[in-house]
């Protein structure tokens, strides 16, 4: 009879968010398979508990390798229990593979709840929730992330993303130059930690005030699209009309797109066409 793959919700900042249920696993499964071996440790001594499996450490850079041996050890009949640094195992973190190997292989899959940066960060920000889609981490290059959040500008949902502090104050400002600068937004450091902060506002005003004060674990949830024009070819001909009437294309384009929840630079570039046509 095959074994069981847990995946378990680690807490995100306060060890006391950790689930008595994550206690007993970490107690008493075959192997503990972790992101971090220290940080597990850690926890585990934060809640009292010692493995009485074995230990092995699983992070992004060994999780296909591992993945094969692990599922060989669940089809044999071992409980594994998959823990990350903080939330719940393969939400931008190690565990899809192993939990499609395991699926493939008929393993049984299941989980143990809890904390979730990008749940708390939903709730706390003030922004729309009952519609969101989470987008993870943004690609690190500055035009492939601009590609990204310009597919994203029609965007009706709340969304919401993960972002190193080194990062934060250009993510923020391309997503200004490219959603809008007033597209409203909050971003949440050090959740459920000593120094938690939220922040709201314009993504301008957080690009700005992030170039000082970007530090810790950062989750940003950015408004969906809201406003009168539909599309950017709705908006056309209000960016037309008014560079016939003496505005600069560059200066319309971003108020309208501002205003709209549109893509400033897909609008630019519909306006030039409409013109040349």
């Amino acid at each position: 009879m095959s074994g069981l793959l847990v995946l378990a919700a680690t807490p995100i900042g306060d060890p006391r968010d950790a689930t008595p249920r994550l206690a007993e696993e970490l107690a008493s499964a075959d192997v503990v398979a972790a992101e971090d071996t220290r940080r597990m440790r850690r926890l585990c001594a934060d809640l009292g508990v010692r493995p009485a499996g074995r230990v092995v450490s699983f992070h992004e850079h060994n999780e296909a390798g591992r993945a094969a041996d692990l599922v060989a050890e669940l089809v044999a009949g071992a409980r594994v229990l998959v823990v990350t640094d903080a939330g719940m195992p393969s939400v931008s973190d190690p565990g899809y593979r192993l939990v499609a190997a395991a699926v493939e292989a008929g393993v049984r899959v299941t989980a143990v709840p809890g904390p979730s940066a990008v749940l708390t960060a939903l709730a706390v920000s003030g922004l729309p929730v009952d519609r969101f889609c989470f987008e993870g981490f943004l690609p690190r290059k500055e035009g492939e992330r601009a590609r990204a959040l310009a597919g994203l500008a029609d965007e009706r949902r709340t969304m919401v993303f993960f972002e190193a502090p080194h990062r934060l104050a250009r993510m923020l400002a391309t997503a200004a130059e490219v959603l809008g600068p007033d597209r409203p937004a909050a971003v949440c450091r050090e959740l459920t930690k000593t120094y938690e902060e939220v922040r709201r506002g314009g993504l301008a005003a957080l690009a700005e005030w992030a170039e000082e004060h970007a530090r810790g674990e950062i989750t940003v949830v950015v408004a969906g699209r809201r406003g009168a024009a539909g599309t950017v070819e709705d908006a056309v001909p209000e960016v037309l009309a008014r560079v016939a009437a003496g505005e600069r294309l560059k200066d319309v384009c971003a108020d309208v797109a501002g205003r709209a929840g549109l893509a400033k630079r897909a609008l630019y570039d519909a306006a030039v066409a409409a013109r040349a046509g």
